[in-house]
Formats: structure tokens, sequence, C-alpha cells
């Protein structure tokens, strides 16, 4: 267990001085490492290689040992019960088909062929849900990163929540209880993906996850949301390292004005309110964490979709494996407990932690819905202009002060999304003028 042998090598360093002051000092020492990211990043890392590592192992020796025949030939009466789950999580039970599109296919079409006050009405729901379960997250994830719970006067200080990583695991199980029961009620493809592919994207997930929340510790609200907008840059480098995708001249033109956006933003923006320049150059490398892990789970999401699988699937597997990595390590640490206890000592915190996690897996599910149903283009619009609207609400709500040259910036990052948005669907037209094609959710 990592947290403990850390406080037993501590122990042991401290073993000459007096019981009392080496009490005080390994306590005051173990606080101050807990409140450096860098080391609270190592030891959730240090936790989920406590089960990668043996999965690893594991799969390496049933692969080696060729256990779809050693298996039936060991188990000529029945296969028994570890025969079907080893096989679908070591070895899947479909090759790669592509095929993905006769899953979309149905619901396109039923699209498609629906009245025009139909078609209207489920546009302002798929945009009225995404808005108001994205807006409201954000909402929180400020709320419960940047302020204090249980002060009753302006005076008191209060109590922060600090561990990012508990966040995360709420957010993951209810997503994953959701989406299987969605897989549970509603039809879905044949699953042929070997599970522990999941785990790739799973983990990458997850650390994101936890630099986004870490991140509000160091910088504003603003500057993050700008700073995901620009995560087109980080994806196009990892499509080309990871996929060997090549891209058009108009999206290495977009991500040029969308870099001259951000570092207007962020050069011209004020500061009044971060501590030090120390503490921005933080939450900076810890947004550079969540685009790098964030580039890499999409485009591992996208191999993964070869498999003939569906979008809620494809939740389903990636939300498992993150509930196993999280609890994992929040039990390692001991800090599964402290943040129940927290829970029970602050009930606004457990009502926000509840709904933020609620509002998550809604957002999926609208946003596996939109694309279904009008195709990415009109769910990238719909989200881009959430990320605006957050904006705003956040300098409203929260008194984030932008300059004007600042503002600019950010015009010119949306615009370049939108300018990205147009490009894209007018090529996806003449592509389909030809031959027509489904659209790969």
């Amino acid at each position: 267990m990592p947290a403990f042998s850390w406080r037993l090598w501590l122990g042991l360093v401290l073993i000459l001085l007096p019981s009392s002051l080496a009490a005080d000092e390994e306590s005051s020492l173990l606080q101050d490492w807990h409140d450096v990211w860098l080391f609270r990043f190592f030891l959730n890392v240090l936790g989920y290689t406590t089960i990668i590592i043996p999965g690893y192992f594991l799969i390496t020796y049933l692969k080696r040992i060729n256990y779809l025949e050693t298996g039936v030939d060991d188990l000529q009466t029945g296969r028994g019960i570890c025969y079907p789950v080893i096989k679908a999580c070591v070895f899947g039970s479909e090759s790669k088909t592509g095929l993905l599109d006769d899953v979309s296919l149905a619901p396109r079409n039923d699209a498609d062929s629906g009245s025009s006050a139909r078609q209207a009405f489920k546009l302002v729901f798929c945009a009225a849900g995404l808005q108001v379960s994205y807006l409201t997250w954000g909402v929180l994830q400020e709320r419960v990163m940047t302020r204090s719970y249980g002060a009753s006067t302006p005076e008191e200080e209060g109590e922060h929540f600090k561990d990012s990583q508990f966040l995360v695991f709420m957010n993951r199980i209810l997503a994953l209880t959701v989406s299987g029961l969605w897989c549970v009620l509603f039809k879905q493809p044949r699953h042929g993906a070997p599970m522990y592919k999941y785990s790739f994207a799973s983990l990458s997930n997850v650390l994101s996850s936890w630099c986004q929340y870490e991140a509000l510790k160091y910088i504003s609200f603003p500057t993050q949301v700008l700073a995901k907008a620009s995560k087109v840059i980080p994806v196009m480098l990892m499509g080309k390292i990871v996929s060997h995708k090549s891209y058009e001249y108009w999206e290495y033109l977009t991500a040029a004005l969308i870099s001259l956006g951000v570092s207007m933003f962020l050069l011209t923006s004020t500061a009044d309110k971060q501590p030090s320049t120390v503490t921005t150059f933080s939450g900076v490398v810890i947004l550079g964490g969540y685009i790098v892990f964030d580039s890499f789970t999409s485009n591992w999401q996208d191999n993964l979709f070869k498999h003939k699988m569906s979008s809620v699937q494809m939740m389903f597997g990636v939300n498992l494996f993150s509930c196993l990595f999280t609890m994992g390590s929040l039990l390692e640490q001991g800090a599964f407990f402290d943040s129940l206890a927290f829970m029970t000592r602050h009930s606004e915190f457990a009502f926000h932690a509840v709904l933020l996690s609620v509002c998550s897996a809604c957002g999926q599910l609208f946003i596996f819905f939109t694309i279904s149903q009008f195709g990415a283009a009109v769910f990238t619009i719909i989200m881009t202009l959430r990320q605006a609207i957050a904006i705003l609400l956040s300098c409203f709500l929260y008194g984030h002060a932008v300059t004007m040259v600042g503002g600019f910036g950010m015009a010119v990052v949306f615009l370049a999304l939108f300018l990205r948005v147009y490009a894209r669907s007018r090529m996806k037209v003449g592509r389909k003028a030809p031959q027509p094609q489904v659209q790969k959710v």
C-alpha cells in the first residue's frame, strides 16, 4: 500500500527524534506533501499500477498458453464460468468489422424521415439538455474545487475539499450505472472487442478528469474552458502519432487561429486573484496534462470503434475500468473513507457531488443522442456555444475579470471553431454527393 509505506518510511527517518516531536513532524510533513499536486498525481498513478501490472502479466500469460484452446480441452464437460469471462475480457468474440455505421444507420434514417416540427423539437431538446447538463456541471465544478464548505459567516474560512480523484470516482460510478442499465434495456450490437482494451482509454480518461478538477485550484474557470477549446491542436498531433492521420490545410489554419486567440487571452487577462506566478504555472502544466491525456483518449476510442459496438457500450467499458482504477487507488491511499467523512460533515457538498455526477452522466447520454440524430457538426456547434456561455456565466457568478484584448482573443477562438465546423460540413457534403455515406459516431 503506497500511503502506508510512505508513512512507515517517514517514521523510520524520524525515529531519532522524541516521540511527540516525531509525531507532530510526521503529520506536518505528510500534510505538506499532500498539498503538492505533483505528489498526489504520482501517488494516484502508483495506485493504478498496482492494478495494471498484475492485469498485464495475467493477460500475457493467458495469451501465451493460448487459453481459448487449452481452456476447451480442459473443460470438455462444460466450459464453466471462467471461460466466457476470460474470453470476453482478454480475447473478445469478433474481429474488427468497421461496421459501426450499421448501428447508427437506423436512428439517423428515422431522423431524416421525421417532420420538420418534430426535428426542430428534437434539436431544441438536445441543445437544452446539453446546455443544462454541462453548464450546471461547470458551475458546480468550480464551486466544489474553489469554495469552502461549513462556514456559517463570511469571516470563517470553512473547509475545502481537496481530493479530485474522489469526484472522478463519483462521476464514473454513476455513468457506469446509467450506461449499464441502458445496455440492458435497449438492444445493442454484439460486443466483440476484448474488454481489457478499454483500460487504455479509461486510464487516460481518469488522468485527464483529475487534471481538469485539479487545475481549478490554480487557474480560473474561463482560462480552463478556453484552453480546453484549443485541444484541437494536440488532438491533431496525437492523431498523427497514434492513428497516422493526415489533415487538410483549413484544419491547420483554424488550429493556428485558435493558438493565437488562446495566447491573447492568457497573456492579457488579469490575474488579481491568483496567488503567485508559481501557482499560475502549476495550473498551466496541469491543464497541459489534461489536454494530452484527453487527446489520447479520443484517438484510442476512435480506434476501438473499429470493432462493432455502440457509443453506450463504449461508455460502459471505459467507466468500468475507471471505477476499478479510482476505487483501488482511493482505498490504498485511505482517501475513500476520508472523502465519505467530508460528505457526512457537509451535506451541501454531498448534494453538489451527486448533482455533479448526475449532470456528467446525463450529458454523456445527450452527446450520444445528439450525434445519432443530427451528426457531429451540429453537436460541435452546440458544445462550442456552451463553452462561450460557460465563460460568461462563470464571470458573472464568480467575478472573473477579462480584458478587452482577452475578450477579442476569446472571439478569435470561437470564430475559428465555427469555421472549422463549417469547413468540415462542406467537405462532407462534397464527399456525399457522388456516394452517400453514413456519419460515424
